[in-house]
C-alpha cells in the first residue's frame, strides 16, 4: 500500500466514512423506513382519521407531517451514517429536494442522494475555519445538484412499475389479481411509494382491490411471522405502520420476503375472483394496505359511495367477510405457514426478522 493510499484510508477512518453494504444497505435503509413512518405514514393515519370523524384540525396536523417526509427520511439516514450536526441539519434541504423531484420514486431518491451528500459533507466537516459556511454549502449544494440530476430518472424507473401494473389490470381477473397484488405489495415494502404509484395511476375498482390485498399481505405477513422476534411492538409497527421496516433484514436475507409475497399471490386472485373486492375510494388508499387501516377505510368509503350512486344496494356480511379474510386473516395464516416451511429447511433462521430497536 502506498503512503498516499494509506493516508487517505486514515482520513476516511477519521471522518467515520465506511464503505460497506451494512452501513448503506441495512443501517441507512432501516433508518429511512423509520423516518418515513414518522412523517408520511403517521401523517396519513392522522389525516385519514380526521377525515372520518370530521375533525379538520387532525387533518391539518396529518398534512403537516406528510409534507416533511423527504426531510424526515434524509435526517434519519444521516443519523444512521453518524453525520456531524451541521451535515445532519443540512440534509433537511437535501431530503426535500430529492423527495420532491423523485415523484413516485421519492423515497429511493432520498436514500441514494442523501448517502452521497452526507458522506461528502462529512469529508469537509470541521476541515476549515469557516465550517459554519462550508459544510452546509457542500452538503446542500451536492444533494440538490444530485437530486436535479438523478431523482427524475429514479422517479421514471418507479413509474415503470406503474406501467407494469396498468398492463396487469388489462388481464382477466385471476391473473390480474396475482400480478397486481404481488407487484404493488412488493412496491409497498421497497423504498418507493406504492401509494404515490396507485394515486398516479388512478388505481381503483378490482385492480385497486388486488393492490390492497398485496399490501396487506406484506404488512400483516411480516408483522405476524416476525412476532416471535419483535413481539407486540413489532406487530403494531409493521401491521399498522409499514413493512418497509424489514428492508434491512431483506438485504441480509432476501428469502424472508418469500412468505408474504406468496401470500399476496394467493390473496390477490381470491379478492378479485371470489369476493370481488373493489377499491372505489381514493386511489391512494389502494397502495396503503393496513397502514392506519387506510386501505380498509378506502374500501368502506367506496361501498358508501356505490350505495349513494345506486351501484350497490347495501353492505353485506359477505362484503365484511371478504375484507376481514383478505386484509387480515389469510395474510397472517399463509405467511406463517410459508415462513415455518422455510424455517424448517433452514432458509429463515432465528432473528432474521428481528427489527432494530
Amino acid at each position: 500500500m502506498s503512503k498516499e493510499s494509506g493516508n487517505f484510508k486514515q482520513f476516511l477512518e477519521r471522518k467515520n466514512i465506511i464503505f460497506s453494504a451494512k452501513r448503506y444497505g441495512i443501517d441507512a435503509l432501516g433508518a429511512m423506513a423509520q423516518g418515513l413512518f414518522a412523517s408520511l405514514l403517521i401523517g396519513t393515519i392522522l389525516s385519514t382519521l380526521g377525515e372520518q370523524i370530521g375533525l379538520t384540525l387532525l387533518v391539518d396536523i396529518g398534512n403537516f407531517a406528510k409534507a416533511i417526509a423527504g426531510p424526515a427520511m434524509a435526517v434519519s439516514i444521516g443519523f444512521a451514517l453518524q453525520a456531524p450536526p451541521l451535515v445532519l441539519f443540512s440534509l433537511l434541504a437535501v431530503g426535500n429536494a430529492a423527495n420532491t423531484m423523485g415523484g413516485a420514486g421519492g423515497p429511493l431518491a432520498v436514500l441514494i442522494v442523501t448517502i452521497f451528500a452526507a458522506e461528502l459533507g462529512k469529508l469537509v466537516s470541521k476541515e476549515t475555519k469557516i465550517d459554519i459556511l462550508i459544510t452546509p454549502l457542500v452538503t446542500i449544494l451536492t444533494g440538490s445538484l444530485l437530486s436535479i440530476w438523478w431523482a427524475p430518472a429514479i422517479g421514471t424507473a418507479a413509474s415503470a412499475v406503474g406501467k407494469l401494473i396498468m398492463w396487469a389490470t388489462e388481464l382477466q381477473p385471476f391473473f390480474m389479481g396475482i400480478l397486481v397484488s404481488v407487484i404493488v405489495g412488493i412496491a409497498l415494502t421497497l423504498p418507493i411509494s406504492s401509494a404515490a404509484i396507485c394515486a398516479a395511476l388512478g388505481l381503483t375498482g378490482l385492480a385497486g382491490g388486488a393492490a390492497v390485498a398485496g399490501c396487506c399481505a406484506q404488512m400483516i405477513g411480516f408483522a405476524v411471522m416476525s412476532f416471535k422476534e419483535n413481539k407486540w411492538g413489532g406487530l403494531i409497527a409493521q401491521g399498522i405502520g409499514t413493512s418497509m421496516l424489514q428492508m434491512g433484514n431483506i438485504v441480509k436475507n432476501p428469502r424472508i420476503w418469500i412468505p408474504p409475497t406468496l401470500a399476496s399471490a394467493i390473496t390477490g386472485p381470491v379478492a378479485t375472483c371470489i369476493f370481488q373486492i373493489q377499491m372505489n375510494g381514493t386511489p391512494v388508499s389502494s397502495g396503503m394496505g393496513t397502514c392506519g387501516f387506510v386501505g380498509q377505510i378506502g374500501i368502506y368509503t367506496g361501498w358508501i359511495s356505490d350505495i349513494a350512486a345506486g351501484n350497490k344496494t347495501s353492505i353485506t356480511g359477505f362484503d365484511w367477510l371478504g375484507m376481514i379474510l383478505i386484509c387480515f386473516v389469510l395474510p397472517a395464516i399463509l405467511s406463517v405457514i410459508f415462513c415455518e416451511i422455510l424455517r424448517k429447511i433452514g432458509w429463515i433462521k432465528e432473528n432474521d426478522l428481528k427489527l432494530e430497536s
